[in-house]
């Protein structure tokens, strides 16, 4: 007997635990559009400083701004791919618990058979395995896209500071 049944007659699930699966998914969800708002900002921030970097004339005498622009932009990229990864972790977590509660509780599984077919129902072992998978999959996206930016500055920091004339 288990997911609410009891002696073949199905039982509903416990409102407690309706109300903390209800909970948890709207929690997971929260975390995704902050993330989402967070990369929105990034972007952002990186878009920004690559301009004055790009706009800022060589012929001005001092590269003081684009060296500190490209320092500071290398520091912005790093702040968001760490925050990226922390999002990432706090998903995975809240994924693994709605998972656990629809496997214990729920004769239905939504977030489970979700992962089964973003998976091409792929059996992996143990459900962290799973949540893993299906997060992969936009997780390398955004994971890329501050490395860029990093690059980007390093790169503009390099040119910048070997256009710089030597006294």
């Amino acid at each position: 007997m288990t997911n609410g049944e009891h002696e073949g007659i199905s039982v509903p699930p416990d409102p407690r635990v309706m109300e903390i699966y209800k909970l948890s998914v709207e929690m997971a969800d929260r975390i995704s559009a902050r993330r989402a708002v967070s990369n929105a900002f990034f972007l952002t921030v990186n878009t920004t400083l690559v301009a004055v970097v790009g706009l800022h004339e060589p012929s001005d005498g001092s590269a003081l701004l684009p060296v500190a622009v490209c320092i500071a932009g290398i520091a912005v990229a790093a702040c968001w791919w760490l925050l990226l990864r922390n999002y990432r972790k706090l998903n995975e977590a809240k994924f693994e618990v709605i998972n656990k509660i629809e496997a214990d509780h729920l004769p239905l599984k939504p977030f489970l058979d979700e992962w089964a077919i973003l998976n091409d129902g792929e059996d992996y072992k143990g459900k962290t395995a799973r949540v893993r998978a299906g997060l992969r999959q936009l997780g390398n996206v955004e994971r890329v896209i501050p490395v860029v930016f990093g690059l980007l500055y390093l790169l503009l920091l390099i040119g910048r500071v070997s256009l710089c004339p030597t006294t």
